[in-house]
């Protein structure tokens, strides 16, 4: 008496669905990186037509909550010039370029650009191109 089964249990494992997965994940991963902002703050910039071609040394935020940001590193309103000085301590050029959202008081945005004058740093207004 023959009691062994016809159908034969293939014990091998088959990777397709694995690499399925691995390529779906890898490009769930490269679209959520590109959604990723570079920067701390966000800030709503005015329009201008002009443009800076000069590089700037440190890059400040100020967002519409009075949030300050030193190159992408959020600091307190009252360390803003000491957390400048630094950053700008060893360079030959000292310059800023300044992105300020446009519902900043312009009294904020003035104490900023009173800190650069003292200091003999240069200053550039960042604006969305038109």
């Amino acid at each position: 008496m023959n009691l062994r089964s016809r159908n034969k249990v293939n014990a091998s494992f088959s990777m397709s669905s694995m690499t399925d997965l691995v390529f779906l994940l890898l490009i769930f991963f490269i679209i959520l990186s590109t959604l990723v902002s570079p920067y701390s703050l966000p800030v709503d910039l005015p329009v201008s037509k002009n443009r800076a071609d000069a590089k700037q040394n440190v890059a400040l935020r100020i967002d519409s909550d009075l949030n300050y940001s030193v190159n992408n590193k959020i600091i307190n309103a009252d360390n803003l010039e000491t957390e400048l000085s630094v950053n700008l301590a060893s360079v030959e050029r000292p310059s800023i370029v300044l992105h300020v959202d446009q519902r900043v008081p312009t009294g904020e945005t003035v104490k900023v650009l009173d800190i650069a004058k003292r200091n003999n740093w240069r200053i550039v207004l960042a604006t969305k191109p038109n």
